[in-house]
């Protein structure tokens, strides 16, 4: 799909962030074994309130100016500022941390006020800019002051991204340099929204890499290309709680939920390649555990009562819902869609379906848009990572929770998790604090899948999850 805006500093989603591994690096990664591998960084020390860092030397921007220390500490103290409005604020960099830079010795200082057990991890997920995209936005946002190992040479939006390998670059993960044997001079990302052209441009040898999900996916397995898979979060609703909704209210939500048996919703949604979620966090996950036990199950008998408990269907006031979904879900997420229709109609719920594109979510995080339940998944390593979309502030008061939820327990649990002795004690918190969230169907996991990234005449790898392009490798024909 079209990327859009790529600024490193401040998007979360994930199309123009898989874009900007090409042309921002990381200090460090982690492996899924929990392994890290050092990246800008040489060296940490860590404690659950600080990180320090020593910069590996003679790392050089894009325009060939060397990275300094106080550059990787502004690209942290950008996003860590309220003001500018990061969807990273939170995500993956604290909202009380503070960053230094000391040029001269190459090394960077993080603190908090306040323990993060999973304060590295966090870090890793953070792409440092060179010290001018501070100051360019607009550069940013066209994907320029990059540290990666390629440069954006030619974007036509819509159509495809062109990025150069740098010849210069000699700081890739596991000490890997521009020069290693395989890599591509240059990369072309191609926008096709289509995954049936997809996969006959992957099969026919026109694309190298391509991700088939849909029902594709049978015709290219049967191919035998080479294929790397990560498990992703691909199918959670959440309901609209501003205030005035009928949403707002938890016994509504419950009895939508439980009008829905979400393995066969899972099934539909995925072609049958899917499986049902064990919590928010992408797996591996981090805090083991299966924390979607407690969402409401199936049974429209007492989906009904429920509703009409809360003042709705039969010799209630009639209840209209409008659910939206994204294009990005394709032909099976518009069964399954239609499925959820099906069983919420049968409930007496009028139900309007609207496809939107990943554009129009923004619509969604300004209150702009009119909505009552939304499919929009949010994949994340860690659970602390998703706490400013589901407490807090809403959009309409300038933070990041698009659907204004207010779980007192939820809360609680997250707060009494930051300050847990240990990452055991800490996730101990953390899963009590999803299965407040699920008590109340406040967000509604209902499918993962795995996404295969399918090679023709090239090969590549993962590490932390995301494919990273380091690793790609073409094959001699």
């Amino acid at each position: 799909m079209e990327p859009g805006d790529l600024n490193p500093l401040l998007t979360a989603l994930s199309e123009p962030r898989n874009v900007d591994y090409f042309l921002y690096d990381t200090l460090i990664a982690y492996q899924d074994d929990g392994t890290i591998i050092p990246q800008l960084a040489t060296d940490w020390k860590t404690t659950d309130k600080s990180a320090d860092f020593t910069l590996k030397k003679d790392v050089k921007c894009a325009d060939g100016a060397p990275l300094k220390a106080s550059d990787v500490a502004g690209s942290l103290n950008f996003i860590a500022d309220p003001n500018n409005k990061s969807q990273l604020y939170g995500l993956f960099v604290p909202t009380d941390l503070k960053a230094t830079g000391d040029d001269a010795a190459g090394t960077v200082s993080v603190k908090l006020t306040n323990a993060d057990p999973f304060l590295l991890r966090r870090l890793s997920s953070v792409f440092i800019v060179c010290g001018p995209g501070l100051k360019d936005p607009a550069g940013l946002k066209t994907g320029k002051h990059g540290t990666g190992m390629f440069t954006l040479t030619e974007s036509v939006a819509d159509d495809h991204y062109t990025l150069t390998r740098r010849a210069d670059y000699a700081w890739g993960p596991g000490g890997v340099t521009a020069q290693q044997e395989g890599l591509p001079d240059k990369v072309i990302l191609k926008v096709i929204k289509n995954e049936a052209t997809a996969a006959n441009l992957l099969l026919s040898g026109q694309l190298n890499a391509a991700s088939i999900i849909g029902p594709d996916r049978a015709r290219v397995e049967a191919k035998k290309l080479f294929k790397t898979e990560i498990r992703l979060m691909f199918g959670e609703y959440t309901f609209n709680q501003a205030a005035g909704r009928a949403t707002a209210d938890d016994r509504v939500r419950r009895a939508l939920t439980m009008a829905l048996d979400l393995g066969e919703l899972m099934r539909v949604a995925t072609s049958g390649t899917g499986a049902l979620p064990e919590g928010l966090s992408m797996q591996p996950k981090v805090c083991p555990g299966v924390t979607t036990a407690k969402l409401p199950q199936h049974d429209p008998a007492g989906a009904a009562a429920l509703l009409k408990e809360a003042g709705y269907g039969q010799g209630g006031k009639p209840l209209k819902v409008t659910f939206v979904y994204l294009t990005d879900h394709g032909d099976p997420g518009k069964s399954a869609m239609e499925l959820v229709k099906s069983k919420w109609e049968a409930l007496g719920v009028q139900t309007e379906l609207k496809q939107i594109t990943s554009a129009q979510l923004g619509a969604i995080n300004d209150g702009s848009m009119d909505w009552d339940a939304g499919w929009i998944q949010v994949n994340v390593p860690l659970p602390s990572m998703i706490v400013p979309f589901l407490s807090g502030k809403s959009s309409t008061e300038g933070g990041a929770n698009w659907s204004s939820i207010k779980n007192a327990d939820y809360d609680r649990l997250i707060g009494e998790a930051a300050k847990a002795p240990t990452e055991a004690d800490s996730c101990a918190k953390w899963n009590a604090a999803e299965e407040a969230l699920f008590a109340k169907a406040d967000i509604v996991p209902f499918a993962d899948t795995t996404t295969p990234l399918y090679g023709n005449g090239a090969e590549f790898a993962r590490i932390g999850g995301p494919f990273h392009p380091s690793t790609i490798r073409m094959l001699a024909k």
